[in-house]
């Protein structure tokens, strides 16, 4: 959710937009929840119209004058709502449109269905060796605590499981 994170990082310190824009491409952030990093400048417009944000002041780069926004107490209070509001629900949707295709492969080519899961497999190693690597990359940094690491471990779990399941779903239909 869009609104979370720049909230969020706005709690840090105040930012433009391309800033917060590049602390989510570059944190993959987007890789892991639900927002897209094109979303972000529609985000900060909406959240400056209803005060959850306010210009701060203006930086020139050149030609171009980047606003500097920072969080306001209003947005402080409408953060914690929405913090709190995400914590509530579960932390992964057991809906899954993954379990309904496989539901209905029935009469379908195996040789076809066998190959597109490998496909499937491979890049689910592919990501979980990402998220290894992003995982030991960010125990040099500061922001690295027991918080984020069990986020890490949480997904290279999840990640673990999927690529159990797909291999137990393949060797199954291999021996049909």
């Amino acid at each position: 959710m869009s609104e979370l994170a720049i909230l969020g990082l706005l709690r840090l310190r105040p930012m433009h937009g391309y800033e917060i824009q590049s602390i989510i491409q570059q944190s993959k952030m987007d890789d892991w929840a639900h927002l897209l990093s094109g979303s972000i400048y529609y985000a900060i417009n909406k959240l400056e119209k209803e005060h959850f944000i306010e210009p701060h002041k203006e930086e020139r780069n050149g030609s171009k004058i980047r606003v500097i926004y920072r969080i306001t107490k209003k947005g402080e209070d409408y953060y914690r709502k929405l913090l709190y509001e995400k914590l509530g629900q579960q932390p992964h949707s057991v809906k899954s449109d993954f379990m309904l295709a496989l539901s209905m492969i029935d009469g379908e080519n195996k040789e076809e269905i066998i190959s597109v899961l490998k496909r499937n497999l491979e890049q689910l190693r592919a990501s979980k060796q990402e998220w290894e690597s992003r995982k030991a990359n960010k125990k040099n940094t500061p922001a690295y605590g027991r918080l984020m690491e069990f986020c890490f471990d949480s997904t290279i779990d999840i990640l673990n499981m999927d690529i159990k399941m797909l291999e137990d779903v393949i060797q199954q239909l291999e021996t049909l």
